[in-house]
């Protein structure tokens, strides 16, 4: 399996790399299970793509709106 398998290699600042500690603990995975599921998601082709998707995570607590003064 292992002879399939790609390497990736992603330089991240320490702030990003702080996010994605914060991020993949919030999900309860290691950083790396947490990495490929986001590689694996599927992109948002156009804006209905988009509001299928927040129709899906409407009243996720973990999710704000945050409005500028």
């Amino acid at each position: 399996m292992l002879r399939n398998m790609g390497i990736l290699t992603v330089r991240l600042t320490e702030e990003e790399e702080r996010v994605l500690t914060r991020r993949s603990r919030q999900a309860r995975m290691k950083r790396a299970t947490y990495v490929r599921m986001l590689i694996r998601e599927e992109p948002f082709v156009n804006g209905a793509d988009v509001l299928v998707d927040a129709a899906k995570r409407m009243g996720d607590v973990r999710l704000r709106v945050s409005r500028k003064p």
